[in-house]
């Protein structure tokens, strides 16, 4: 498809098959990492270190993509991270740089793409979110106030963009397949399971399938909208 797409966050897990997906279309894909790298998937993958909770580090990285490649059509920010603790438990800390990265990094990251998209009078924001932003989950306030906040985000987006041409949706994966999850105890995993009304957890390749769709021309009339990736698990949330 020729586009230039922005993932952060692209380096592992749900990142690197959203990464893969659109590589496999044929786009330019620019990934974000704090770690260390993932290996090429494609002559047109480019990886940038970037910490989304430095302004002028995504400042840089935009700059340097412009440079390169004229702008950036689709930003899927996906760059997370979590610090689980109950809530007597969470010190200031922990709450606060958990939200920096989910959910200011994601708005940091928007805000520097909106310029250019609105300019052009196009472009896509997709922002990967959890079941738990809806649902809840133990142990994760933090982590949940924060990717509900991203549901907040993306529809204010979607709102004041819309006329633009640029829209702003949301992708709540449930359980997924990656290290996370493998390495839940088998007793874990089993009362996860429980919950989920298909009985098994998601594939990355999954995800991706739906952030690639929510990036191409047949979802341009979507904007503003929530989409479970969850095996029916946070229905009626």
């Amino acid at each position: 498809m020729n586009r230039t797409v922005l993932v952060t966050g692209g380096n592992r897990g749900i990142g690197a098959a959203i990464v893969a997906a659109f590589a496999e279309l044929g786009d330019t894909v620019c990934a974000t990492y704090r770690g260390q790298p993932a290996p090429s998937c494609s002559p047109r993958h480019e990886q940038f270190r970037c910490d989304v909770r430095d302004t002028t580090a995504v400042d840089a990285m935009f700059t340097e993509i412009e440079a390169r490649h004229g702008g950036v059509d689709v930003v899927v920010a996906n760059a997370g991270a979590t610090d689980d603790r109950v809530a007597l438990r969470m010190d200031d800390d922990c709450f606060t740089t958990v939200l920096d990265v989910n959910l200011t990094g994601a708005f940091r990251v928007a805000r520097r793409a909106l310029g250019p998209m609105a300019r052009r009078r196009r472009g896509r924001l997709i922002f990967i979110s959890s079941v738990g932003a809806l649902s809840g989950s133990r142990g994760q306030a933090n982590y949940a106030a924060a990717k509900s906040g991203m549901v907040g985000l993306a529809r204010s987006l979607a709102r004041e963009f819309g006329p633009r041409g640029i829209t702003a949706n949301v992708v709540a994966p449930g359980y997924v397949e990656t290290d996370m999850s493998a390495a839940m105890t088998p007793e874990r995993r089993r009362e996860v399971l429980a919950g989920i009304p298909l009985a098994r957890v998601a594939t990355p390749a999954e995800v991706a399938a739906v952030v690639t769709f929510l990036a191409s021309d047949a979802a341009g009339y979507i904007t503003g909208g929530v989409i479970p990736v969850d095996g029916g698990l946070g229905m009626g949330h």
